[in-house]
């Protein structure tokens, strides 16, 4: 196990450094990075997929690229348009409802999006669960006038989803209320979402994913947990093994690193990123080491869980 610390080029959600750990095995590395306010039993779907990368690797592809959207933090508009328009993406994810933030702040950054990626791109914006049922209806009312492709997790809980997707025209995405669920086919049970976002780490790994893409039935965004290569590598693969694959994923967010643990990052290109998986380089890893003990006492506490 190898520990890392790589600072954040922007804060975005909350964090200004990245940190998790890589497991090395006979398929080649893993990687562990549950974020801090997760406990050992949510920890242990991450530290599988680790274990899956490291031990297993991963499903054959059915494509050798995968199409992927811009992630947009919830930064000023003028900022929001050069991330975009530098971007090569023709879809864009924006971040809304940022703590401390006002509802003008979201309607300036997604018509700055709109302007950069202009009449013939997608735009999306995520929402973490941030709104209330109310404020969820009247701010995707506005918003969509910037036509939008749909909102993702507007509220934090499954009930709260269904209430507004019924009151809405844009497609709801349910990514929470998947990802960190007991069941994650509540959404279906309760209508409450049009598109599943899944990622790899906080379901266990792509061979868990993949099965609930089969059985929950809704169109997938494969999506990342703000992960070094080693980790996007999985999301890759996942997305690459995927029947149908009708959306850009939420894959190209190593752009949010101000670094990474190899020396062929899994950049996007043109908007899709190749599907291949990235050796570690260790002198690059080695400028972002740090000590894994605490990471070590997690895994110990994820795998008893």
């Amino acid at each position: 196990m190898r520990a890392f610390a790589i600072p954040m080029r922007v804060r975005f959600r909350g964090l200004t450094r990245r940190e998790g750990a890589l497991i090395q095995g006979p398929a080649g590395w893993g990687e562990f990075s549950p974020f801090a306010e997760y406990g050992p039993a949510e920890a242990a779907r991450w530290l599988a997929a680790a274990r899956e990368a490291a031990d297993t690797g991963f499903p054959a592809p059915v494509r050798d690229r995968v199409p992927v959207n811009v992630t947009v933090p919830a930064v000023e508009p003028g900022r929001a348009w050069e991330i975009t328009a530098g971007s090569g993406c023709r879809t864009a994810k924006v971040k809304v409802a940022e703590r401390g933030q006002a509802d003008a702040d979201d309607l300036a950054r997604v018509e700055a999006v709109r302007d950069a990626i202009g009449p013939g791109g997608r735009v999306r914006i995520d929402v973490n669960g941030a709104w209330d049922v109310e404020r969820a209806v009247r701010m995707v009312k506005l918003l969509d006038a910037f036509d939008l492709e749909y909102v993702e997790q507007p509220c934090a809980t499954v009930e709260e989803l269904a209430r507004v997707r019924r009151r809405v025209e844009v497609p709801v995405a349910a990514d929470e209320s998947i990802r960190r669920a007991d069941d994650p086919f509540r959404v279906v049970a309760a209508e409450a979402a049009d598109i599943a976002v899944l990622k790899v780490q906080p379901l266990g790994g792509v061979a868990p994913a993949l099965a609930i893409a089969e059985a929950i039935g809704l169109p997938v965004v494969v999506s990342s947990a703000v992960e070094t290569s080693v980790g996007l590598a999985a999301g890759v693969a996942l997305a690459a093994a995927l029947p149908d694959l009708p959306y850009a994923c939420g894959l190209a967010t190593l752009s949010l690193l101000d670094g990474d643990v190899t020396g062929d990052p899994l950049v996007a290109v043109d908007g899709e990123i190749a599907v291949r998986r990235p050796e570690v380089d260790l002198a690059a890893l080695a400028r972002y080491e740090v000590d894994p003990t605490a990471w070590r006492r997690r895994a110990e506490e994820a795998g008893r869980a």
